[in-house]
């Protein structure tokens, strides 16, 4: 902690008022300092006096936790350098919005029989298990990603085993959190550095929130096209191993 033998500058503030400013409680503003998610205060005797740098990173703390992201999440923005403002997050929350999370849909069992075609409770608590659904008093189940839970059905009317669905989801999962991540590192090492780097000026900000626009539909054609490219030369392998177990007669009918 820093310390001063002169007392305090009427521009500085004592927790109290910090905490009254920024809109938290006391005990707040205390355990957010405890998780080094702002500096320390300067020190007359006891009294600890904060001042313009606390302000705005316990607003920016307070924004990031509005926008949806955990405290966890905060600690390891906040704790990666990134400095405290309006630019820094404006960009945070453009890059984050167009993946917000779904507004859950509340549904009976019968409702949600009816869309799987029967009634799975193992198929229900796995899906709970991965966070898709989650159980609620009497027959009710609310569903925290909808679209996830659609295309799932989806696949599953086109004959496919729930159960093997649900198996290889986890595994998908894995993979594609690896492309994001690719993505998102992509981003973070070029354009946000050289945004943070050069202090993030006013004049900057439009050309990098354009960026963050254009990132989400440009990483989904990206990996959509990829995706097509490898299923076409994954259906390829499996026509061709299938046609090899055929008895001969068979292949040279169809060739």
């Amino acid at each position: 902690m820093t310390t001063g033998d002169s007392d305090s500058d009427p521009s500085e503030l004592t927790i109290d008022e910090l905490a009254r400013m920024v809109g938290m409680t006391v005990r707040n503003v205390r355990a957010y300092a405890s998780r080094g998610l702002m500096p320390p205060p300067r020190l007359v005797g006891r009294t600890g006096y904060y001042g313009e740098e606390h302000v705005a990173r316990l607003t920016l703390v307070r924004e990031l936790l509005a926008e949806g992201y955990t405290l966890a999440a905060v600690e390891r923005i906040v704790g990666s350098g990134i400095p405290a403002g309006a630019n820094a997050l404006a960009v945070l929350s453009a890059l984050r919005t167009p993946f917000r999370a779904e507004e859950p849909e509340v549904v009976d069992r019968e409702t949600l029989a009816a869309r799987a075609r029967g009634r799975d409770d193992l198929a229900l608590d796995r899906l709970e298990q991965f966070g898709i659904v989650e159980r609620l008093e009497g027959d009710r189940v609310r569903v925290l990603q909808p679209a996830l839970l659609a295309a799932g059905l989806q696949v599953i009317r086109l004959g496919l085993p729930t159960h093997d669905l649900l198996e290889i989801y986890e595994s998908l999962r894995t993979q594609v959190r690896g492309v994001a991540d690719t993505f998102v590192d992509l981003f973070m090492g070029s354009v946000w550095r050289r945004f943070v780097d050069a202090g993030m000026p006013d004049e900057q900000l439009a050309e990098v929130q354009s960026v963050v626009e254009r990132l989400h539909p440009a990483a989904v054609q990206t990996l959509l096209a990829v995706f097509r490219g490898q299923m076409a030369e994954a259906v390829d392998e499996a026509i061709g191993a299938e046609l090899a177990r055929l008895p001969d007669s068979e292949r040279d009918e169809i060739g």
